[in-house]
């Protein structure tokens, strides 16, 4: 996601201004602060570094040999006791620099260092701002931070001042704004690509949820994000008791646990009107089910719906609707279970899709509950609790904190109005059927 890239930015901006303390203390020209430890510096010289000269003390690549030795690490070299041994590596630290780092990206910065060193002046704004739109551009080109790091330190050692503390002191100063400056534009051209990104990446979610893109150019702009939409793809959605967005922890923590336990595997997670996300290859089945499994513990106990797997372009925004659907069927039907699957509830669409006789059959078959003391709600709880039980008056009553004289009267007065006997084979179909239609059109609450 695009909170990642600004935190390796961030993490590449704090390199870079401790590199740079560093290499001060190296060239002899300031202490380092007191609490600064190397072992904090976050640079590769604890990595091997192919072609690095050694010195006395290193072992192949400058790490080094015996923490006994007196040393230095700078980078991928070190500083061993030997002026020979620094040359050495500080001239392959430049050529190394100058392949990998155009000279465009450090123009005019060694002069600037020359005459700040001279006079002792600050950096004008025209050279902060030429530091900024060269960090922004080496950015836009794709360069590392780490790279460009090493190519300003490498001009900074090849301008500073010789024997003079002053001027050092004021070179070490015209550095610091430097990389300032350069890190800011750096940061400033990654944080707008990541911007840019995200609104790409949230268009084409809206577009692939929704189906409004031309097919075709869908199926391409997801070859970008990793889905390949001429296969089998299925959607859950996770809804819990708040909201969520793209940067949130519970996204986060969610995507986190998937990439830890199947990588890249064509995996989409995102978030919509405040849900948890899921699009994966159709035959990936575990892959959904581990999904459901994390956003109920990261939501406190929240729903997720997996919808069928559904083929084509087209297949993602039918399955993303039958997992919506079976959300809003378990939330009228009062389905407490953590994980709905489309497939187990395809009964409860086809009864819903003929809106008009469904209301029909609620109220020639249940209509008349309506005239009962206490309204028609009731003796509708009644019912379901009955049908839910598997029509036995014990466990109905349980769940009803009846005792089953009780519910025995309940049922004969619901027959005695509808003409209906529950108990009755030949009517129970239709009761049942007319109870879960009076459930999906949210009667007597609303009006039918």
């Amino acid at each position: 996601m695009g909170a990642a890239v600004l935190r390796r930015a961030r993490t590449d901006a704090i390199r870079f201004r401790r590199t740079l303390l560093l290499t001060a203390h190296v060239v002899g020209a300031a202490p380092l602060p007191s609490g600064f430890r190397r072992g904090h510096l976050p640079v590769p010289g604890t990595g091997t570094v192919r072609g690095a000269p050694r010195g006395p003390c290193c072992l192949p690549g400058g790490r080094p040999r015996i923490a006994g030795i007196r040393q230095r690490s700078l980078g991928s070299w070190c500083r061993c006791d030997t002026a020979d041994a620094l040359g050495k590596r500080q001239e392959w630290g430049k050529r190394v620099t100058e392949r990998e780092i155009p000279e465009q990206y450090l123009d005019g910065y060694a002069h600037i260092l020359a005459e700040v060193a001279a006079t002792g002046r600050r950096l004008t704004r025209d050279e902060i701002a030429s530091r900024r739109a060269l960090g922004e551009r080496a950015a836009e080109a794709g360069f590392g931070l780490r790279s460009l790091v090493s190519a300003h330190l490498s001009g900074a050692r090849g301008a500073w001042p010789r024997g003079v503390a002053e001027s050092a002191d004021g070179a070490l100063a015209a550095v610091q704004q430097v990389v300032d400056a350069f890190a800011e534009g750096y940061e400033r051209a990654q944080r707008l690509a990541v911007r840019q990104e995200e609104a790409a990446r949230r268009e084409f979610i809206d577009d692939l949820l929704y189906g409004r893109s031309d097919l075709g150019r869908l199926a391409e702009r997801a070859e970008r994000f990793g889905l390949r939409l001429s296969h089998e793809h299925a959607v859950a959605v996770a809804r819990g008791v708040a909201a969520y967005d793209e940067g949130d922890p519970v996204p986060r923590q969610v995507e986190r646990a998937l990439i830890s336990r199947f990588g890249d595997r064509s995996i989409l997670l995102t978030t919509k009107d405040g849900r948890l996300l899921c699009i994966a290859p159709g035959h990936q089945t575990e892959v959904l089910t581990y999904f459901a499994k994390q956003a109920h513990a990261a939501t406190d106990g929240g729903q997720v719906a997996i919808g069928r797997p559904q083929s084509g372009p087209g297949g993602v925004v039918q399955s993303y609707e039958e997992a919506l659907g079976s959300l809003e069927i378990a939330e009228r039907l009062g389905l407490d279970d953590p994980v709905l699957r489309a497939a187990d509830l395809l009964v409860y669409p086809v009864l819903a899709r003929d809106r008009q006789a469904m209301a029909d059959l609620v109220h020639n078959t249940l209509g008349p509950l309506t005239t009962a003391r206490g309204g028609a709600q009731p003796l509708l709880d009644t019912l379901t609790a009955y049908f839910d039980s598997g029509c036995v008056a014990a466990e109905a009553a349980r769940r009803l904190s009846l005792s089953v004289r009780a519910l025995t009267y309940r049922l004969e007065r619901i027959h005695k109005l509808t003409g209906a006997n529950p108990s009755d084979a030949a009517h129970r179909y239709m009761l049942q059927t007319a109870v879960i239609g009076a459930r999906l059109l949210d009667w007597p609450a609303g009006e039918l």
